[in-house]
């Protein structure tokens, strides 16, 4: 059976946050989306504790607001 429309709208949504959340620039990532900052951060606040359990289970890190150096490397 397909997947109903607002189920593929959530997981685009999940895909953004989850790029967010990896990367730790909210500003690109929602300008690749075509939606304001505050947008993604409503989103986040929504799907953030699903997409960060999802990311643990197949063990995908997560970069800080600033990442370091170091922490870049790692990725």
């Amino acid at each position: 059976m397909p997947k109903k429309k607002i189920d593929i709208i959530e997981d685009v949504k999940k895909r953004y946050v989850r790029m967010a959340l990896e990367t730790g620039n909210l500003s690109s990532i929602a300008r690749k989306a075509g939606i304001s900052r505050e947008t993604l951060r409503q989103w986040m606040k929504s799907y953030e504790d699903e997409v960060r359990e999802l990311m643990e289970e197949e063990g995908t890190t997560t970069l800080s607001e600033n990442p370091s150096k170091d922490e870049l490397m790692e990725t």
